[in-house]
This record gives structure tokens, sequence and C-alpha cells, in this order.
């Protein structure tokens, strides 16, 4: 999934500068440190002459950088992002309580928000002795498959389950749901009892737990959870510790909403 910019921007004329510069920056995918010129133009799909005029223009103004004969994305981007209000307050908020967690439990902590029909996470901490879950900050997973996403899909609109289910639901597992009617009673399960258990679904050997951050209007705006191995994992201790989490969390973004409404 990785690479993926979102839904909207496919809307975007693909011949229009800012439709070509858009697939110049999606050609990046999460692990590449760097492209060069002709990787850019072949993973874009934007001419060679094309590619190297808007690169020059994103160098330019930082969203890309100049490494040798490579570019690689610009701190610029990093900028814009951490700019945006409602990331930059959750973030700021849950970061606390995020290594806390992870301190106390001595597992895998993620925070991740609803990004177009992925969980996209904000936040990863993971011990240094830890064997290494296959995610990572500004990473992207499936929704239907996993913890956060299972809390997301159950505290937003019923329209996001629906358009999850008509993409297709993936199987990353033996142990993946594929069937829509199951996964909508599952998340249904999940909206009533306020949590989600994922057990191997996402990937083999590991399982989590997850709570949402819910805002205005019972709208989930995040998700926090728990991962561990399947066969160390303490489900009753990391809800405890996740429940006891949501309430501080919740309070305290409130108030910093309405001081920015206020302000």
């Amino acid at each position: 999934m990785a690479g993926s910019l979102g839904q909207a921007e496919e809307s975007l004329d693909a011949n229009s500068v800012l439709g070509k510069a858009r697939q110049i920056l999606a050609a990046f995918d999460i692990d590449d440190d760097g492209l060069s010129l002709t990787e850019m133009a072949h993973k874009s799909g934007v001419p060679k002459t094309s590619t190297y005029r808007v690169a020059q223009a994103l160098v330019e103004w930082g969203v890309l950088e100049r490494v040798g004969s490579d570019y690689r994305l610009g701190i610029k981007l990093f900028e814009l992002g951490a700019r945006v209000p409602r990331i930059r307050i959750l973030r700021e908020t849950v970061h606390p309580y995020v290594s806390r967690l992870q301190v106390s439990t001595n597992e895998t902590v993620h925070l991740a928000v609803l990004d177009g029909l992925d969980s996209f996470f904000l936040e990863k901490e993971t011990g240094f002795t830890q064997d290494p879950r296959p995610t990572r900050t500004a990473g992207r997973t499936y929704l239907h498959c996993s913890a956060t996403g299972k809390v997301l899909l159950a505290f937003n609109p019923p329209e996001v389950l629906d358009a999850v289910v008509e993409r297709g639901l993936a199987r990353r597992t033996p142990r993946t749901i594929t069937n829509p009617k199951i996964l909508k009673e599952k998340i249904a399960e999940v909206r009533e009892r306020g949590y989600a258990v994922e057990q191997e679904e996402l990937t083999t050997g590991y399982m989590a737990v997850a709570v949402p951050i819910v805002g205005d209007e019972r709208i989930g705006v995040g998700a926090i959870s728990i991962c561990a191995p399947t066969f160390r994992a303490d489900v009753p201790r990391y809800l405890q510790s996740l429940q006891a989490v949501r309430q501080q969390v919740e309070a305290q973004y409130a108030r910093a909403q309405a001081t920015i409404a206020l302000a």
C-alpha cells in the first residue's frame, strides 16, 4: 500500500502541472530513499522531459531534494504535513500516552487516523528488543483486517465501510475476513463494545487491540493500538490500559479543540 496518496487525487488531470507533480511525488514508495530521473519517469508515467521540468520546480520549492544524480522527498513535505491542525493537535495530545503505553507494556503501540480508505500511522513506538511488526510511522495498512482500522470503521460514517467493501477485501492471512456480511457484523460489534481485537488477520503471528479516540458527534478522529506476538499477548491487560488512556486523551483533545475554536 506504499506510495498511495489518497483517493481524491485520482480526479486530478494527469496532464496538468499539478497532476504531473502528484504522479511524480506518488512514485516514491515508502522504502525509496531516492530515485533517479529515469526511475521517477518510469514509475510516475510522466514523460522524462516533463518529469525533469516538474522535478526542478519541486526542488526549488523544497518538496524534492537533489542528492547527486538522484531525487528524494524534501523536508518541505514534512513541514507542510506538520501544519495540518487536526493531525498536529491529535499527535501532540496522544504522543505522551503512546510512549507510556509502550514502556508499561513493552509492546508496539500505534496511533492511527483514517485517510481515504486506509489506516494511516501517525506514531509507532517499539521496544529495542522486540520483533519488528511490518508497520511504520507514515505507513498505511488495510482498514478491514487491522485493529486500528476496525475501530476507525466502527466510529466513522457507514459510507466508509461501504466503500471498503466495494473496493474488495484483500486477504492478508488465512484468518483475514473477506466476507462483506461477516465484516459488517464484526464492525457493528466493535462499535457496540468500544474496542477491536485483531488475531493474526493482518500478519501471521501477531495480534492487536485498539480503541478509538472519539471527537464531536461520536466520530472517531483516531485510534490507539497495542500490538504483540500472539504467543505472549495479554488482551485484558492491554485493553484496561487502552481504555484508561482513551478517557484522558479524549478529554485533553476536546480541551485543545475548544481552545483553538475560541482563539
